[in-house]
């Protein structure tokens, strides 16, 4: 039943998407040759022509979305994630026709003399990709939405029953509690804790060793295990237990402890060695990030430069002293630099305190200090640092010595932050970890972030900070 509803769904998004493409590909036309965006120099070609090379994208299109996991059914998939996923096959299934048509016309004119050959007009492409990626986004929303508010009325409700009734079964559950629209009702925890009865509002129903029959009894469709590593032969006693019910099972991993099995595998002459400091940003992925890094930093400080003289006013206002501030942070390999920002407190704000990290309605702040912070512009210098080599755009927020000397006794693996570029932003910040707020949950996201890492990650946390606004948790 479940595949079959799945099937459905699959078919939905296909038809959406292939609705979408067409009706991108139509107006690209339309568009390119009947309007004065942009001047035509060659004549209109015949609509024909490129109504012959519509099947080949409604071919293409699947196939490449298909690889991107795009027919996938997820209920708890991000608007944001599904967008770059989207981008990404839009971009690849449009070089791809792109470069068959080049060959098909070099070919055509070379062996066919004298017959009009297909000109694969660039601008038509430029907007069909941007026109495609905004249709399909559109139709694949509204699909969703109406799946919400479907489950939102109690249809297609889906059981789930959490093994571990700990801090990690907690998130778990209240996550699922503040997203109603993904359709989950949690029926209980399962813990071999006699002291819990009930966690985040949810009785706990059961020991684990009794999870087969609670499965069966109360028709559950998701078996979500949140344990901790140290819980190893637990976790396998109800893998072994549920071997034989129809439930889907997934495993949330205790992040830290995650982190710290993150393993890359290297090969000596056939002899396979367990590298415990793999990275994925090495290499190639290094050099593209810091051409990212470059590029955008570029354009921060000319906007910086554009709006100078009215910043300066803000962070004068009622407030003597230098422009900027600077302060020394541990950044690459344990390395210091200056990190510069807007001065935002007054002059020699810690004279009398010592190293003290800023918190919500700091009376340090100065007035303007109080507006650039509001504005999140106060960071902006930093793209210096950025252009520098010290910083990237992305990354764990630099730290003070005084406070890395302290935190790295206090905390197991915050030093492993240190094995990439401190970030203007992060995953941390843009998760809400920022300010006066937990260091260990901040190190526990900024260690995903390091083992994680991918571009698409990195412009998703991008993409959250202009939405969620930058981090203000240092001085």
């Amino acid at each position: 039943m479940v595949s079959r509803k799945n099937n459905i769904l699959q078919f939905v998004y296909l038809c959406g998407d292939l609705l979408a493409t067409t009706a991108a590909f139509v107006l690209a036309y339309y568009l390119r040759f009947f309007t004065d965006l942009i001047p035509v120099r060659y004549g209109v070609p015949p609509f024909q022509q490129y109504i012959n090379v519509l099947p080949v994208l409604l071919a293409v299109w699947p196939i490449i979305f298909y690889f991107h996991g795009l027919y996938q059914v997820r209920r708890a998939r991000s608007y944001i994630d599904e967008f770059f996923s989207v981008t990404a096959s839009v971009g690849i299934s449009t070089a791809v026709v792109w470069g068959a048509l080049l060959y098909y016309r070099v070919y055509h004119q070379r062996g066919l003399e004298g017959e009009p050959a297909l000109e694969p007009a660039r601008v038509l492409f430029l907007y069909f990709m941007a026109l495609d990626i905004a249709g399909i986004l559109l139709a694949r929303a509204s699909i969703r939405r109406v799946l919400e508010e479907m489950r939102r009325r109690g249809y297609n409700i889906k059981k789930v029953l959490i093994a571990g009734a700990g801090n990690l079964g907690e998130t778990v559950a209240r996550k699922i509690r503040d997203h109603e629209e993904f359709g989950y009702e949690v029926v209980g925890f399962l813990d071999d804790d006699p002291g819990k009865t009930v966690v985040a509002g949810y009785p706990v129903i059961g020991k684990t060793t009794e999870v087969s029959v609670m499965v069966d009894q109360l028709g559950v469709d998701f078996l979500i295990i949140a344990l901790p590593l140290s819980a190893h032969e637990t976790m396998m006693q109800i893998l072994h237990s549920t071997r034989n019910e129809i439930v889907d099972i997934k495993i949330v991993p205790d992040i830290l402890e995650y982190v710290a099995i993150r393993a890359g595998i290297e090969d000596l002459d056939g002899v396979p060695i367990i590298n415990l400091s793999d990275l994925p940003l090495r290499g190639l992925n290094s050099f593209f990030k810091r051409f990212m890094d470059i590029l955008c930093s570029f354009v921060g400080l000319t906007l910086t430069a554009v709006l100078f003289p009215f910043l300066v006013a803000i962070v004068k206002f009622r407030s003597p002293g230098p422009i900027f501030f600077k302060q020394e942070r541990m950044g690459l390999d344990g390395k210091f630099f200056l990190m510069y920002k807007f001065r935002t407190m007054a002059v020699d704000a810690e004279s009398e305190t010592g190293p003290v990290m800023s918190r919500k309605n700091d009376p340090r702040v100065t007035t303007g200090g109080k507006l650039l912070r509001k504005l999140y512009v106060d960071e902006w210098p930093q793209f210096w640092n950025v252009l520098k080599g010290d910083m990237s755009l992305v990354g764990p927020r630099p730290e003070r010595p005084f406070f890395v000397y302290y935190f790295k006794e206090q905390i197991p693996q915050y030093m492993l932050r240190h094995k990439v570029r401190s970030g203007i932003t992060g995953w941390a910040q843009v998760n809400g970890w920022r300010g006066n707020t937990s260091i260990e949950k901040r190190i526990e996201h900024d260690l995903y972030y390091i083992e994680n890492w991918s571009l698409a990650l990195d412009l998703k946390i991008m993409w959250l900070t202009l939405v969620r606004g930058l981090s203000h948790s240092d001085l």
